[in-house]
C-alpha cells in the first residue's frame, strides 16, 4: 500500500544573519520590499527585521538591473509587496549565496499525512513530497508521521525493517521514498 506524504511550510522561515545593531542572528521576513531607479537601472532590496531589536535589513534582489530588463510582472509582484515572491526569493540559491544567509526553518513546516495510519499491515510504502526545499531528517519525519520516537525509528532502520534509497539520517529536502516492514 503506498502513503503519500508532504512537507508544508506553513509560513516563512528566520533568516539566518547577523545583526549589526545588537548582534543578534535571526531577522523575519515581511513581505515589504524596496525598489530605487537611478535613472534607467533598477535596484531591489527584500526587507528584514531583526527578532530582537527591529532593525531592517536589505537582501538584494537586484543589482543595477536595466529596467526594461526587468519582467513586468516581477515589477509589480516588487511593488505589490507579494508574499508569495518572498517566499520564493528566500528559496533561490543565487539570492541566498549573493546575500550570505542561511534559513531557519524550525516551527515553519508541517508534515501532513493524509489519513491516518495502519501499522498492522505487512509493508507500507511511503512516497515524501517536499512542497517547498525545506532541509529536514526522515528520521524525523518518519517519527512523527507514525507517532513513534526517533530511537524506534533509529531501531527499525538498524533492524532493516525501515529501508530506502537514500540515507535516512542526513538533512533531505528533496522527494523520497521508504518502505517500512512490520
Amino acid at each position: 500500500m503506498l502513503k503519500n506524504w508532504v512537507v508544508i511550510p506553513t509560513c516563512l522561515p528566520l533568516v539566518l544573519r547577523r545583526c549589526h545593531t545588537c548582534a543578534s542572528e535571526r531577522f523575519r521576513a515581511n513581505g515589504k520590499f524596496r525598489v530605487n531607479a537611478h535613472h534607467k537601472l533598477l535596484d531591489a532590496w527584500l526587507l528584514v527585521l531583526c527578532t530582537s531589536c527591529g532593525d531592517t535589513a536589505k537582501l538584494s534582489v537586484l543589482e543595477r538591473v536595466n529596467v526594461r530588463s526587468v519582467r513586468p510582472e516581477l515589477l509589480d509582484r516588487l511593488h505589490d509587496n507579494d508574499l508569495g515572491l518572498t517566499a520564493e526569493l528566500l528559496q533561490d540559491p543565487v539570492v541566498r549565496r549573493r546575500n550570505r544567509i542561511a534559513l531557519d526553518w524550525a516551527g515553519a513546516w508541517r508534515l501532513d499525512t493524509g489519513e491516518p495510519d495502519h501499522l498492522d499491515r505487512e509493508a507500507i510504502d511511503v512516497s515524501v513530497r517536499f512542497a517547498a526545499r525545506i532541509p529536514v531528517r526522515p528520521v524525523r519525519l518518519i517519527a512523527e508521521g507514525f507517532g513513534l520516537s526517533r530511537a524506534e525509528v533509529e531501531g527499525l532502520i538498524t533492524e532493516g525493517n525501515l529501508v530506502s534509497a537514500v540515507r535516512l539520517s542526513s538533512k533531505l529536502s528533496d522527494d523520497f521514498t521508504f518502505t517500512l516492514k512490520r
